[in-house]
């Protein structure tokens, strides 16, 4: 069955095909997403350059405060906010949302409301 893909490679296809529409610059960088099972990372990338311009994850200490969630959802929205301050920080406002092939659900749309509670555009 050469039709058939498993979750991963389902993903991988989806990224893939909005890779082919999102394309960070230097004015509007990239704001990409990973997310793992128990982690997320996210990173502000210029596609230009091929730099990395700022980034942040779960496994770093995170001020969780004034946040109205619990678990995963929460260290998602910390995450967001985190990115938007260092990217604030970086002289980044703008950015283009680089989902990752993961559904805009859960543990990504919280990181998402969170860089936009930051100060972030998009």
């Amino acid at each position: 069955m050469s039709g058939q893909h498993n979750k991963y490679e389902r993903r991988v296809i989806r990224r893939m095909r909005i890779r082919k529409r999102v394309e960070g610059s230097k004015g509007r960088p990239r704001l990409s997403v990973f997310r793992s099972g128990i982690h997320i990372y996210a990173q502000v990338v210029d596609d230009e350059s091929g730099r990395t311009l700022v980034h942040a994850s779960s496994r770093e200490k995170l001020d969780t405060s004034g946040i109205e969630a619990k678990g995963r959802i929460l260290l998602s929205t910390a995450v967001g906010r985190l990115i938007a301050q260092r990217a604030k920080a970086a002289g980044v406002t703008q950015v283009c949302f680089d989902r990752g092939g993961y559904l805009y659900h859960g543990r990504v749309k919280a990181l998402a409301d969170g860089a936009r509670a930051g100060g972030l555009d998009f």
